[in-house]
C-alpha cells in the first residue's frame, strides 16, 4: 500500500461514520480508531499527547465566533488563493530545526515550489504549491497537526 492508498482509505473512514476499523494483509497491519467523545477526566501524564482532533471535534473544540467577525474575515480573503494540505499529519515549515522556512510572508512562490513538508507515517512529504503569487498569511503553527483539505497558506496572485 502506498500513501495515496493510505491517504484514501483514511478519508474513507472519517467519511463512513465507523469509529474502528482494522486491516491486515500480508505486507500491513493497520488500526484506525476515531474518538468520539472524550475519555473521563483525570490526569493525564505529561508525556502522553492527545490524538490529532478530527474535523468534526475541531469544530466543536473551537469557541463560537462574533458575527461581524465571519463577514470581516470573508471581506479580507476573499482575493486570496488557498494552498491546503493535501494530506494528514503534521505541518513542518523548513526541512529541519536549525533550517530556514521554505517560505515566509510576502515571499513569491510558484507552482511546483515547495511551500512546506507533511508528515504522515513517518514519511516526510514535500509540498508544492498549485499557485502563483505571493504568502500572505501562514495559517498554521509549525509542528502542529493538519487535517486533510485544512488551508495552510494564503496567497495573492499576482
Amino acid at each position: 500500500m502506498d500513501t495515496k492508498d493510505i491517504q484514501k482509505l483514511i478519508d474513507f473512514i472519517a467519511q463512513s461514520g465507523l469509529d474502528e476499523v482494522n486491516i491486515e494483509t500480508n505486507e500491513l497491519k493497520l488500526s484506525v480508531k476515531r474518538y468520539g467523545q472524550a475519555p473521563a477526566a483525570g490526569p493525564v501524564p505529561a508525556a502522553v499527547q492527545a490524538p490529532p482532533a478530527l474535523p468534526a471535534q475541531q469544530a466543536a473544540l473551537a469557541p463560537a465566533p462574533t458575527p461581524a467577525a465571519p463577514a470581516a474575515a470573508k471581506a479580507d480573503t476573499s482575493n486570496y488563493l488557498t494552498i491546503k494540505s493535501p494530506m494528514i499529519g503534521t505541518f513542518y515549515r523548513s526541512s529541519g530545526p536549525d533550517s530556514a522556512a521554505f517560505v515566509e510572508i510576502g515571499d513569491e512562490v510558484k507552482a511546483g515550489k515547495v511551500v512546506c513538508i507533511i508528515e504522515a507515517m513517518k514519511l516526510f512529504n514535500e509540498i508544492e504549491s498549485e499557485v502563483t503569487g505571493r504568502i500572505v498569511k501562514v495559517l498554521v503553527e509549525n509542528a502542529s497537526p493538519v487535517e486533510y483539505d485544512q488551508p495552510l497558506f494564503l496567497v495573492e496572485p499576482i
